[in-house]
């Protein structure tokens, strides 16, 4: 397939005050083996050199826009960049991760194959060495590959085994394992943009401090009928000591879990599997069974 014959995939980073990161993380993204993007970079009332940055970008690859944006927060800034995409398929990238090389290409095929509304795939955890985050230091462009690494240790997560599956078998899926990274983030997936456009209702909820990317998928999914497991780690999720998920108050983290708690109930009682599965549910949000 020609890159004109490429259906559009627009790629969306929110940013935030990501120096250290954000050169590491649009390199990846530019060179995809997949070339017809649409490259949002989203810049979120950053303080530091991550808007010009990132307008040096724009300015060399005429696939990339820059939108600058008054700080509000990582859900509003997403929703905005899924508002602005023309794609047929949605992506995103957080500032501090990277991309493999072969990422997007193997998600459109599997997508366009399969007809698929959602593709998931398996991701590389990437733990830098020490000295690395101590001196925030990124890593040369061509080591944006964490293989070129020896010092870093990369594992591997994803639960599903390769294949396409209805929605019945994907929330079956998705029932083993309610809490994870897998299931719950956004940058390991690719979506059919039709479905964000027709369903208001599928955004990032802007109330939530964390996890609004869970929100995004369980409100996905209600729509979605046909999904693709891809076994192939595409996303590389970099430990950033400094993220928000390492620095969350528990008081806030216990509410989240029961928003979420009652997203998962909804969507289960739409699909009938609720009260064969609270049990599941409850023990993995809470540690405890519902009465």
């Amino acid at each position: 397939m020609s890159d004109a014959q490429q259906p559009l995939v627009s790629v969306i980073v929110p940013i935030y005050n990501a120096k250290d990161h954000i050169a590491r993380c649009v390199e990846s993204i530019r060179r995809q083996t997949y070339r017809n993007l649409e490259i949002l970079l989203l810049n979120d009332g950053s303080s530091d050199v991550s808007g010009p940055v990132c307008a040096m970008y724009a300015k060399v690859d005429d696939r990339i826009t820059l939108i600058d944006k008054a700080n509000s927060g990582v859900s509003a800034t997403r929703n905005l960049g899924m508002r602005a995409a023309k794609g047929k398929y949605l992506q995103f990238v957080d500032a501090d991760d990277t991309l493999q090389p072969y990422a997007t290409e193997l998600l459109v095929a599997k997508a366009e194959e399969h007809a698929a509304d959602m593709v998931i795939a398996h991701y590389n955890r990437v733990e830098p060495p020490r000295e690395w985050r101590a001196q925030r230091t990124p890593p040369l462009p061509q080591e944006v590959d964490p293989g070129f690494d020896p010092f870093t240790k990369v594992q591997t997560f994803g639960f599903l085994m390769e294949g396409y599956m209805g929605k019945a078998q994907f929330a079956y899926g998705l029932m083993q394992e309610p809490a994870s990274f897998y299931y719950g983030v956004m940058w390991n997936k690719l979506y059919r943009a039709d479905l964000v456009r027709q369903h208001p209702d599928v955004a990032c909820s802007e109330e939530l401090d964390y996890s609004e990317d869970f929100y995004f998928n369980l409100s996905f999914i209600r729509y979605a009928e046909r999904f693709y497991a891809l076994s192939t780690p595409i996303y590389n999720y970099v430990q950033n000591p400094d993220s928000l998920v390492h620095n969350l108050n528990p008081v806030k983290v216990l509410a989240t879990r029961w928003e979420l708690l009652t997203y998962y109930k909804d969507l289960y009682r739409d699909l009938g599997l609720y009260e064969d599965n609270k049990y599941r549910l409850n023990r993995y949000f809470f540690g405890i069974a519902e009465s």
